[in-house]
């Protein structure tokens, strides 16, 4: 068995961590995620229903209204977010155009930046192998991946906690020339992230930067929080962050409300709202509306294996590593797991979304990036782990695709899927949804999906070290294309652009949405129209729609009857659940069949007279 060694660092007595080689490996880990994320998050299906659209939709709203402080949907205040994701996206609307293609520049951006981040960060503490595996990982995983094919603004704060991280250790460095710089750009990481995600955006970083200084017994030593500039870095965080805090609380009054009890018809203006219920009582689970659910702690844990494959098989090869901080390696190795384990010790005492725990991955990046430069044993072990996981499910790919080699595809994949509304406050509910004969609709999916597992099979399963890891990287790219593809099938299921396709095609209407604004979010992007809510006052619309001077968009049955029978022409979007409900309340031949796509449909009051073709 050859004899495996630590190492601390790779990097040669006197040569720079940003050496001309080492920017040709930021170059590859920079084109790979680039390959993934510019290719599969600009040109997917459109924008889906639900948040995808909903803050596409709001960033929309801030450009054309100039109001930068309050977001809004369908005109009533959305209280709940932090602006950032919503103006970076408008630039790109100001650049481009309104386009949901443009909409998604930020995330891409966001997820390459991350990428390139986590191996340079892994290349200055390790040196080039380790760090060109830590970005590799980062580049490649599932969960990136997964949790960036909506425009959810998590990629973006665990790119400021990462460099916060970075900043941190290169302030406390001996051999940093600039430490008063890196001081600075980790106050600014906190601020800037404040105005991505809140408060967890400080708590994380700073939360495990304290587990570290106490565990290497800094945590009292005066000189460490000298070298942070703790107060001018505080000045810094307040100067990027209070304005817009300050702005939103002065417009949306009253200013300051501390009661832990909210219900019905209560609005307590946006402070209470956007600090009390969206941080403390929804960290308690206690927040109202309770529009959310919540993912049990086990399955949380155990889904970092799935969300960090195929490089979670390596994760026991981590325990040979040293964490004693006795150089820049070492150091890093331990701030790492202090990151990791704070963030997810958090998550344990609070409600849980899948992709919560997103700000972990850099730090299991840049425990495994080493672990994979040292080699040994366990790393063996795990390669020939993903050689048989990638035999295997491409042999279920393969096996799914002859059993359905023949099935029919009528219409639209929604026939063939089965439905479970109380999974879809979960991020990943809808995958509850699929049925053995809907993947009759995945035919090319899994085809290339097969493809993918088999090369990784294949080209680990007679090679070690880097050449295994980059059959697994390509693995994972053919794969993440794969799953664009996917998307692509799932388009009517997911998004309703073909029925605001019709709708647009169709004489000119007043427009109503049955329930919620989530449900047919992507009609309000692609039709840019405002709309009447049936039975709509609920979950993410209900505590805005109380505020003061917010419009009467909501509307009952009873209103919708009377509007209905009227002369002038309306249009209602609705899913197909509701149609018999619909046809009640409209009456015999009330219901003027428009358009239908995945499971949903759109009705007009009034028959559309065709003129021919044009």
């Amino acid at each position: 068995m050859p004899e495996t060694r630590e190492i601390s660092s790779e990097r040669p007595s006197g040569e720079s961590w940003h050496s001309k080689k080492n920017s040709y490996l930021y170059l590859e880990v920079a084109l790979i995620a680039g390959s993934i994320f510019l290719g599969c998050i600009i040109s997917p299906p459109s924008l889906v229903d639900d948040v995808d659209a909903v803050h596409a939709q709001m960033a929309r709203t801030m450009l054309t209204s100039g109001d930068w402080v309050t977001a809004h949907l369908d005109g009533v205040p959305y209280l709940e977010k932090a602006p950032l994701l919503y103006w970076l996206i408008a630039g790109t609307y100001k650049i481009f155009g309104v386009h949901d293609w443009a909409a998604r520049i930020p995330i891409a951006l966001a997820a390459v930046g991350l990428c390139w981040l986590t191996a340079a960060f892994g290349i200055w503490a390790f040196g080039q192998r380790a760090g060109f595996y830590a970005g590799l990982c980062m580049a490649t995983g599932i969960g990136l991946f997964l949790f960036t094919r909506v425009l959810i603004p998590d990629v973006m704060v665990t790119l400021t906690i990462a460099l916060a991280m970075w900043a941190f250790l290169r302030v406390l460095d001996d051999e940093e020339p600039h430490p008063r710089f890196w001081a600075i750009v980790f106050a600014a990481s906190l601020g800037t992230g404040l105005l991505l995600k809140s408060l967890i955006a400080i708590v994380f970083p700073v939360g495990a930067a304290i587990v570290y200084l106490f565990f290497t017994r800094q945590l009292f030593s005066v000189e460490i929080w000298k070298r942070l500039h703790v107060f001018s870095g505080a000045a810094i965080v307040l100067l990027i962050a209070v304005p817009w805090h300050l702005l939103a609380t002065l417009r949306n009054p009253p200013y300051f409300e501390f009661t832990l009890h909210s219900g019905p018809g209560q609005y307590h203006g946006f402070f209470w709202f956007y600090f009390i219920n969206e941080q403390l009582l929804r960290f308690l689970n206690l927040r109202y509306p309770r529009d959310y659910n919540t993912v049990p702690r086990f399955y949380f844990w155990l889904f970092q294996l799935v969300w960090m494959f195929p490089w979670s098989v390596y994760f026991p090869a981590i325990a040979k590593l040293s964490f004693k901080p006795v150089d820049r390696a070492g150091r890093t190795r331990l701030l790492a797991l202090c990151w990791a384990g704070f963030v997810m010790v958090f998550f344990t005492f609070s409600t849980t979304q899948e992709y919560y725990s997103m700000p972990c991955y850099p730090a299991f990046a840049l425990l495994l990036g080493p672990a994979m430069a040292l080699g040994g044993t366990w790393v063996r072990r795990g390669t020939r782990v993903i050689s048989a996981i990638g035999g295997l499910l491409a042999l279920a790919m393969f096996a799914v695709l002859f059993h359905v080699r023949s099935m029919p595809t009528p219409g639209d994949i929604s026939g063939a899927l089965s439905s479970h509304p109380s999974a879809y406050s979960l991020s990943l509910g809808h995958m509850e949804d699929l049925t053995l004969d809907s993947f009759a609709y995945f035919r090319i999916p899994l085809l290339v999906a097969g493809i993918a597992f088999l090369v990784g099979s294949v080209g680990t399963l007679r090679v070690s070290g880097k050449r295994a890891f980059l059959a697994a990287a390509l693995m994972m790219i053919i794969f993440f294309h794969a799953a664009r593809l996917a998307l692509v099938v799932f388009e009517p299921y997911l998004s309703s652009r073909p029925l605001a396709d019709a709708f647009l095609r169709s004489p000119d209407g007043a427009l109503i949405v049955d329930r919620h604004y989530y449900t047919f979010s992507s009609v309000f992007f692609y039709t840019n129209r405002t709309a009447l809510l049936l039975n709509g006052r609920r979950q993410n619309l209900e505590y805005g729609s109380y505020a003061p001077g917010a419009p009467d968009v909501f509307i009952q049955d009873s209103d919708f009857v009377e509007l209905w029978r009227k002369p002038e022409r309306y249009y209602i979007f609705a899913t197909d659940a509701a149609v018999s409900r619909l046809q009640g309340l409209a009456g015999p031949g009330g219901l003027v069949l428009v358009a239908e796509s995945g499971g949903k449909v759109l009705f007009t009051n009034h028959p559309i007279v065709s003129t021919g073709p044009s």
